[in-house]
């Protein structure tokens, strides 16, 4: 296994080297116990930034106190392995900040607020970006992802990047949601011998544990909403070419896009308002500019009231009982603030969706991926995917859970212009995009509704990912914005719900996300139980009946 820089201790902030357990890195001076006061956690970005104004707190302080939160939960404490690498850089960007504010400079939009990002998005901090993969352990570009250059210019402190479900979850059907070979497995807070979801497993739990104000992940299908919903966060997957892909590895340029995610709409949309815009290095961006909106005034007097919401029957099969109580307490909650709730029974995706989906996505993959590692430094050995599947092989770790058949049906591939990859893409343009258009249209409504996954399964190392939901799918073959909230919770495991809408309709989607997490107050922080039936009320029922007195 070869060694990349991913643990080793820089000017007083941690940046992590390959190979070595979190444990084994000793505290860094500059963050000794007892120094760092301000307290981060469950912090929103209107609280940091009035306490920043207020100077009870200076973005130095701000930044030394998530590294030390960093330290203390996810590489030792809880170890959610949730942070793959920090920016050596971070306390002096957070510096400069300060000396911004003190000078009384212009300031950014998320001027001096910590931000993490996951780890298939390129940064110029010196951090490799490893999509997970030993193979891209010596992937150090020395350049910005245009998402990162804009939150530099906004004055966001980048404070490291976060581990993720490696190749976004690409790699086998078997596959352990947010493992990777470079990062191990992240463990879900509120309880940790379960999922975190992936393939944004990471920034899930990061941001669930209060890590960093704020963080970006990236979805093809379900991997900015899922470790949303299962980290009770705010997640949004923008509508595709919203956000810019330039210097993100890739999956599908079909599917693939950044989205934010928070602990509050209100923190997605302040995000949001930051990563989103044009970009003349991806095309899909052309009219990202022209649809923009400011996402965080849209927030501004939002309600449910008159509002028509359409519910996907479809998306409840699978899910559990709990859920479906949890569900129908929130339709309640929609129905009491004003809103009209339309049951749309008779809509269910087209059947030959899933499998236009996948063929889609590994012709998209073998295409992309070839490109992006042409073009990667040279210190990075394997240049397309075939080289990719070699390097599984000879690795001892990259393949000790599962295997790469995924990657292997990838390879298989005959390009882009294979019949068989233009019926498919046909079929998914046809039968997605065009039927949320018409559903809405045809019903008057705001938004499509359901919820978005069941709880988080425990960490399954034979039977892999056993977490259930089919309401990412639509939106995600079709390019279309889906934005999933906290619901509530089954047995202490959070639960989102999910709005759904038309392109570019994120502004409303935000907007009824904010209405309702005013009304439900339904997200709760993690507890980092080891798990759920060793506590409460759940372990008192697993255990024996207290015999009988005689």
């Amino acid at each position: 296994m070869k060694l990349s820089v991913r643990f080793a201790r820089f000017a007083g902030a941690l940046v992590f080297a390959a190979g070595l357990p979190l444990a084994s890195a000793p505290a860094p001076p500059s963050l000794g116990a007892g120094i760092v006061t301000y307290p981060v956690a469950e912090k929103s970005i209107a609280q940091i930034e009035h306490d920043l104004v207020a100077n009870r707190v200076n973005a130095v302080e701000l930044t030394s106190a998530y590294l030390e939160r960093i330290d203390t939960i996810d590489a030792h404490g809880s170890s959610l392995h949730s942070v793959i690498a920090l920016n050596r850089h971070a306390l002096d960007d957070a510096a400069r900040s300060d000396r911004r504010r003190a000078s009384g400079a212009r300031l950014g939009a998320l001027e001096g607020i910590p931000v993490l990002i996951k780890d298939n998005i390129e940064s110029a901090d010196g951090t490799a970006t490893t999509a997970g993969s030993d193979a891209l352990a010596a992937n150090v570009t020395m350049r910005d992802a245009p998402l990162v250059a804009r939150l530099k210019r906004a004055g966001a402190i980048v404070i490291g990047k976060t581990n993720l479900s490696e190749w976004a979850n690409f790699r086998s059907a078997t596959s352990i949601s947010g493992w990777s070979a470079m990062g191990g497995l992240v463990k879900n807070p509120y309880a940790l011998d379960r999922s975190a979801c992936g393939s944004s497993s990471g920034t899930g739990a990061a941001i669930a544990a209060s890590l960093a104000a704020v963080g970006v992940g990236t979805e093809t299908d379900g991997s900015v909403t899922c470790p949303s919903s299962v980290n009770g966060l705010v997640g949004l997957k923008p509508t595709l070419g919203l956000v810019s892909r330039t210097y993100v590895v890739p999956l599908s340029h079909d599917q693939d896009t950044p989205g934010p995610i928070g602990r509050s709409v209100a923190d997605v949309a302040a995000l949001l308002n930051v990563i989103a815009g044009s970009d003349p290095r991806d095309p899909a961006t052309a009219g990202a500019d022209a649809h923009k909106r400011d996402y965080l005034a849209a927030l501004a007097g939002s309600t449910l009231r008159g509002k028509r919401l359409g519910v996907l029957k479809y998306a409840l099969t699978g899910l559990s009982p709990a859920v479906a109580t949890v569900y129908a307490k929130a339709l309640t909650t929609l129905r009491a603030r004003g809103a009209t709730i339309v049951e749309l029974s008779a809509f269910k995706p087209n059947a030959a969706l899933g499998d236009a989906e996948l063929s889609v996505l590994l012709y998209d993959f073998k295409h992309d991926i070839n490109a992006y590692l042409a073009a990667a430094p040279p210190a990075v050995r394997s240049r397309n995917l075939a080289a990719l599947i070699a390097f599984d092989r000879r690795d001892a770790r990259e393949l000790g859970l599962f295997g790469q058949d995924i990657f292997l049906k990838a390879e298989a591939t005959k390009g882009l212009s294979d019949s068989a990859y233009l019926k498919a893409l046909r079929t998914c343009r046809r039968f997605t995009g065009p039927e949320i258009d018409r559903l809405i249209a045809s019903n008057r409504l705001d938004a499509l509704i359901a919820p978005s996954y069941s709880p988080a399964s425990r960490i399954d190392v034979i039977a892999g990912d056993q977490i259930s939901g089919s309401i990412a799918s639509l939106p995600a073959i079709a390019g279309y914005p889906h934005l999933t909230v906290p619901m509530g919770a089954v047995r202490g495991m959070p639960v989102g719900i999910s709005f759904v809408g038309t392109k570019w309709s994120e502004a409303t989607l935000l907007a009824l996300g904010a209405a309702y997490e005013r009304a439900s107050r339904a997200r709760r922080p993690p507890e980092y139980l080891p798990s759920i039936e060793g506590f409460g009320a759940v372990a008192r029922l697993l255990a024996p009946a207290p015999a009988l007195s005689r």
